[in-house]
């Protein structure tokens, strides 16, 4: 046992506390969006360097835990009672690549916002809900016991209930009203969980309730990680859980559309990984994980190919390549929980990016429709910036797809099974699909002149920054050409350049996923860092 530095603490409930705290701050200056600005940017890097920080020292010392305000910090079989929070490397890995993806996509909305200014736009609340959310992304990477990760995911989903209705427009508020439906059965399956998980065991602590569950029947235990499966699983948007993503994540505006389909999901895949491997070992579901792997890559790519729109395409794929994380999860091993972890930071990076790169389109060519565009090649910044993360997407080698899909590949041949095999050939597949779709947004869009798409004659006069106002009428009459300010293209490039990092830097990378994976699959590290009331290795 290492003692645990007085510091430590305060370090960990930062990435929380500051962005809602700064939140609290930027409501206070609605009147002054110039400050609303300086507060949100300054808040999230405070957040990002607090997660560099832990990503530092769980590299070099492993897991931390601590009961925050130190009521209830006692050791099993008496505690700990209060809310505890945790740092291993995973949470740690996983605070780090969000809140990257957080700080520039608030740098592209607030480009976004100045570029096409700011009076008639609801900034005011824009930057306050985005605080929050990002508390509640963080807090779920941390979150230690079972019931302040559904506070998080409430957090963070309350937040999202107003990003995507921003502007009230009509089409917004139907997507809303099925997103907020949907997210409200997931929270009462999750709190029904809650419930059972109490009844059971006696605790929501997720390390004391990992030790209690190995002495309750199998049948109750099964039953208990069905039903958070469920609910996680529809965070996730696994199949058959996941319509309800592509009919609500395309009508938000570009950055609010981004940082969903990088994090949101991903927040449920966290809690899948959590849930399998700390409280349900031995792989009771992994045969379920493995055909809801499959189903998701499968029917997700196939949506994407039936796509006209390059949100709802992107979308579809996103969901596709959900079904490659669950299947490292299932196979249960460290090398698959490794591949896992690689691709959901690669994913995270690499689809951001492509959302970003849909709103710098949006403003040059006035549409996202691939009914509508081409001729973008004329925009040698605009085609490098989709060219990079969609090769990347594809599993192109030497990207970090390819990397990561490689490994994936790898862990099921290692299990050997036949369910295994087949998740193998439906993940080439998946890849060779996800490239064909990639490559007809880049031959239509990019290499055909507009005159020879179906509508190229058509596109939203003016290009719109969080309020819905496209007003279709002549390409040739736009008023507004849609010019790509700095503000937007350099946090795009700077995102693009992340996700290179984790090619040019993919053996140290997988060093850090590789011993991430240890600590995970063995969960008595978790255990002890949390009972021991200290940190252990």
């Amino acid at each position: 046992m290492i003692p645990q530095p007085s510091w430590i603490p305060v370090l960990i409930t930062l990435p929380t506390l500051v962005p809602l705290g700064a939140a609290a701050l930027s409501l206070l200056l609605g009147r002054s969006p110039r400050f609303q600005r300086v507060v949100a940017i300054a808040a999230i890097s405070v957040a990002f360097i607090a997660s560099c920080l832990l990503l530092f020292l769980t590299d070099r010392h492993g897991t931390f835990a601590v009961a925050i305000g130190g009521w209830g910090d006692k050791g099993f079989p008496n505690g700990p009672l209060g809310i505890t929070l945790v740092v291993d490397q995973l949470a740690a890995l996983m605070l780090v690549v969000s809140t990257i993806v957080l700080l520039c996509v608030i740098v592209y909305a607030i480009g976004q916002g100045i570029r096409d200014g700011t009076a008639q736009q609801p900034t005011s609340i824009f930057l306050p809900t985005y605080l929050i959310l990002t508390a509640g992304v963080c807090n779920a990477f941390l979150a230690g016991d079972l019931f302040n990760l559904y506070v998080s995911f409430e957090v963070l989903l309350t937040a999202s209930f107003v990003l995507l209705t921003l502007g009230a427009s009509e089409e917004r508020v139907r997507a809303g009203a099925s997103y907020v439906m949907v997210s409200m059965v997931s929270s009462l399956i999750f709190l029904a969980g809650i419930a059972f998980a109490y009844a059971t065991t006696g605790t929501l602590n997720l390390a004391e309730m990992a030790v209690r569950l190995d002495d309750v029947s199998s049948g109750t235990r099964n039953a208990l990680y069905a039903v958070l499966l469920v609910a996680f699983g529809i965070k996730a948007a696994v199949f058959p859980l996941s319509t309800w993503l592509p009919d609500s994540y395309p009508t938000a505006p570009a950055p609010v559309t981004a940082v969903f389909a990088g994090l949101l999901t991903k927040v449920g895949v966290y809690a899948i990984v959590r849930a399998h491997t700390l409280l349900f070992p031995g792989g009771s579901m992994d045969t379920v994980l493995m055909v809801a792997g499959l189903l998701t890559m499968i029917v997700g790519i196939f949506g994407a190919i039936a796509q006209s729109d390059i949100k709802r395409l992107l979308s579809f794929t996103l969901v596709s390549h959900i079904g490659y994380m669950v299947f490292g999860v299932a196979l249960s091993s460290e090398l698959g929980m490794s591949a896992a972890i690689y691709y959901v930071a690669h994913h995270i990076l690499v689809q951001t990016t492509l959302f970003l790169v849909v709103g710098l389109i949006e403003r040059q060519a006035g549409s996202a429709s691939l009914r509508r565009l081409g001729g973008l090649i004329a925009s040698p910044v605009l085609a490098i910036l989709f060219l990079v993360p969609a090769l990347n997407l594809g599993g192109i080698p030497p990207f970090s797809g390819f990397i990561g899909k490689v490994a994936l590949l790898e862990a099921g041949a290692q299990n050997g099974s036949v369910l295994a095999w087949i998740l193998v050939a439906g993940s080439v597949v998946t890849s060779l699909l996800t490239l064909y779709v990639v490559a007809r947004i880049w031959t239509k869009g990019f290499w055909r002149p507009r005159a020879d798409a179906p509508e190229g004659e058509l596109a939203d006069q003016g290009p719109s920054a969080l309020i819905d106002e496209r007003d279709d009428g002549a390409f040739s009459e736009r008023e507004d050409v849609g010019r790509m300010p700095a503000m937007m293209v350099l946090p795009t490039f700077a995102m693009v350049l992340a996700g290179l990092v984790l090619t040019v830097w993919a053996g140290p990378i997988f060093d850090f996923t590789d011993s991430a994976a240890t600590d995970v699959v063995h969960r008595g590290v978790y255990v002890e860092a949390v009972l021991g009331g200290g940190e252990s290795r």
